[in-house]
């Protein structure tokens, strides 16, 4: 995947160069010849022999940027008078603000938003606490909550590291469903401390989305507070991850004619994502799927490597007891799903699965096979990142699944509506759309957010969530 350019990695060079022909074209040719591509080449300003103009460019890494900055500033006849990172500019200032719902126009406006009228609210919301879902912001609002502790693939890169992706998720949120979202980066990393601060500042929302807390915390974490509060707490690595996985393989089955029941289904990884997989999954009706770690197959019995989470992952999964790697894993299987690490396998490694493959390759942002070649092997292949088709993102589920537990006033999230998001979700792909290429719906799809949001809500009401 190092080949491909990406919006991730551009830049905005400003350049100053002579007014004669040819000239812009040997600019353009000098980017070319060193792979970029180029977007917009404003002009800025027009002097007497020269002219400045702005090459937007879309390069592969920090290195491909560099080299290419070089070559220009090496160019006879071109001056490179600077050069802006535009995702970095794009951050600039941070990505959310707080704007007020009312107007403040003067003493009259003052005195019931604030003191004394204010206290009128107040007291009736401390008689009544479900008035506040009327009377405050609870109703609509969201806490994203994170330690940094397994940070997109990034790692543990701390609370501060973090702060940028959790308002990416909070624009998210405010962008697909209208809901106000709160990023909470902690700085304490144990069980005992994270549940103990979520469960203090929950007052102001009405649902909890758990983000990047890496396992098997994350695991006690949410359900800790799941029992221990009664708004709807989710994490969004685990059951997003799950539910768009499920929406992509039910429309994937569709195209290869074969039944949830029937087929073998092979996971690398027992993180959040993995594990949350497989739960979901089962519950869908899957009943041959096996999990591998590093250490190869979980299975009832393995000593090595093991804890918990994955004593019970053993306990319902590998109903053949296989115990060899993953390339061994793979012989006869009809699906794989990778939430693990890149490069893990070879393209010619798949080509002992069964007949029509189906291959969701989710490490982001290299992931576990190349997916161009993976087309060789397998008949349908997704990944996580929005430069290939089939595009398996959290975002999809995230902002459908708090609206309609919004919408619903529902207590938690249940397995009926992670399902039900599920089915809405792969529901979206017309029949007569539906390809190997296009198994899902795209993000800026703006029907997936009112359709699982109904799904959802629709589901607590069935389910008891309420």
């Amino acid at each position: 995947m190092s080949n491909h350019n990406s919006p991730s990695y551009s830049l905005t060079i400003r350049v100053r160069f002579e007014r004669k022909p040819g000239a812009l074209a040997r600019v353009a040719t000098t980017i070319g010849f060193h792979e970029a591509l180029v977007g917009s080449i404003p002009i800025i300003r027009i002097e007497k022999d020269h002219v400045i103009r702005e090459f937007d460019i879309y390069a592969r890494d920090e290195e491909h940027e560099k080299r290419i900055v070089t070559a220009l500033e090496n160019l006879p006849g071109v001056e490179v008078l600077g050069v802006t990172d535009r995702t970095f500019a794009y951050h600039e200032g941070g990505k959310i603000d707080v704007v007020s719902r009312k107007h403040l126009g003067g003493r009259e406006d003052l005195s019931m938003a604030y003191t004394p009228g204010v206290s009128r609210v107040s007291l009736a919301v401390a008689k009544d606490i479900k008035a506040a879902y009327q009377y405050t912001m609870k109703g609509n609002s969201v806490a994203v909550i994170t330690d940094g502790t397994a940070v997109l693939g990034l790692g543990n890169i701390g609370p501060y590291g973090a702060l940028p992706v959790m308002e990416g998720k909070a624009v998210i949120f405010k962008e697909f469903a209208g809901i106000n979202a709160f990023p909470l980066c902690l700085n304490v990393t144990d069980v005992e401390s994270i549940v103990s601060v979520i469960k203090a500042v929950s007052v102001p929302f009405a649902g909890i989305n758990l983000e990047d807390i890496s396992a098997p915390r994350c695991f006690e974490i949410e359900r800790r507070l799941n029992e221990e509060l009664d708004i709807p707490v989710f994490h969004d690595d685990q059951h997003g991850t799950a539910i768009a996985v499920l929406a992509a393989l039910k429309n994937s089955l569709i195209r290869v004619e074969k039944e949830l029941a029937d087929v073998k289904i092979v996971i690398s990884g027992t993180g959040a994502a993995g594990v949350a997989c497989v739960r979901t999954l089962l519950e869908a009706g899957v009943k041959d799927v096996v999990c591998c770690d590093t250490h190869g197959a979980i299975y009832v019995g393995r000593s090595e490597g093991m804890n918990p989470v994955k004593e019970e992952i053993a306990q319902l999964t590998n109903p053949r007891g296989l115990k060899v790697n993953l390339k061994g894993l793979l012989e006869g299987a009809d699906v794989f799903i990778g939430v693990s690490a890149g490069n893990l396998l070879k393209p010619s490694d798949l080509k002992v699965m069964a007949h029509d493959a189906i291959v969701f390759a989710l490490a982001n942002p290299v992931p576990e096979v190349d997916p161009w070649e993976a087309l060789d092997y397998a008949r349908i292949v997704a990944t996580g990142r929005s430069d290939f088709p089939n595009q398996i993102n959290n975002a999809l589920v995230f902002p459908g699944i708090f609206r309609g537990a919004l919408d619903a006033r529902a207590k938690k999230i249940t397995s009926e509506m992670r399902i039900a998001a599920a089915a809405a979700i792969a529901d979206l792909v017309d029949p007569d759309d539906l390809a190997d290429q296009y198994i899902i719906p795209g993000i800026f799809n703006r029907e997936v957010c009112p359709a699982v949001a109904k799904a959802v809500r629709q589901a607590a009401e069935k389910s008891g969530a309420r």
